[in-house]
């Protein structure tokens, strides 16, 4: 693994971690909240696939500076800037929840750069409706807190406290098993603070900065059935918005466990090519 920090254009910092192995250049997008870091289960499918995976830590989180007012979109221009660092000229992407949000926000705006993209437990664009949230656990606190600006989200989450039952059984096994590490990454990634997150969900219920019915690259959208999170109905709406899309449904899966299904996902990206 290498770790760089690569100054923007703008004069931001991104922290960009590289396997630094393999041939076939696949970026990885974390999750909220998460430091960046690729985590063990991602290396090991990576390794025996022959595949270079590389990813970045979105402003606030791991290291990278912030960006206030930043949108979904803005994560295509990062996301380039973070692949000529590394003298990648086109890649395929892999992102999970808050992950996957922003890459599609990449296959929409970096043209053909962008060869394949799998999208894992997405939301759809906030569409101004009360059954957006429907699903969510808890009816979506956090997200109902963003749409009345950063200050309400501010005073929402200083005393927020998790809700157990965002979780199925099988996410919670999925972090006590394989993917253990991301609880360790996501207590890292809180350290620094909550600059990352808010950002993350008041871009997700403001205009994202494109149209996912402009992407043409080869889509894959990977969602769990009970996922109470990202409710299914998301990821169903996305499929039917992207033309030409593959939707894989997990029926017991919730919003974590669906990381199981990421070693076929990558298959799929590979088979793309």
């Amino acid at each position: 693994m290498s770790e760089v920090d690569v100054e923007l254009t703008d004069g931001r910092t991104l922290r960009v971690h590289d396997s630094a192995t393999g041939s076939i250049p696949v970026l990885w997008l974390h999750g909220s909240p998460q430091t960046g870091a690729i985590l063990r289960p991602l290396l090991d499918a990576a390794a025996t696939r022959d595949i270079r995976l590389f990813s970045y830590a979105r402003p606030s989180y791991g290291g990278s500076s912030a960006h206030p007012g930043r949108t979904i979109g803005s994560a295509a221009d990062d996301a380039a800037q973070a692949a000529d660092a590394l003298g990648i000229k086109s890649f395929a992407t892999i992102g999970h929840s808050g992950g996957a949000v922003h890459g599609l926000a990449l296959a929409a705006l970096l043209g053909g750069r962008v060869t394949a993209l799998a999208a894992m437990s997405p939301l759809a664009p906030y569409d101004g409706t009360d059954a957006w949230f429907d699903g969510m656990a808890g009816g979506g606190p956090a997200l109902r807190a963003a749409l009345l600006g950063r200050d309400a989200y501010v005073q929402f989450d200083s005393t927020a406290e998790f809700d157990p039952t965002s979780f199925n059984a099988n996410d919670y096994a999925t972090l006590d098993g394989a993917w253990s590490t991301m609880g360790d990454d996501v207590a890292e990634a809180s350290k620094a603070g909550s600059d990352g997150l808010t950002d993350d969900d008041l871009a997700l219920v403001s205009p994202w900065g494109f149209d996912v019915s402009s992407i043409t690259a080869p889509t894959l959208i990977v969602h769990g059935g009970d996922d109470r999170v990202a409710p299914v109905a998301h990821a169903r709406r996305l499929h039917e918005q992207i033309t030409g899309s593959q939707l894989w449904l997990a029926p017991d899966d919730g919003h974590l466990s669906v990381l199981e299904r990421l070693p076929a996902a990558l298959d799929w990206l590979l088979d793309q090519r």
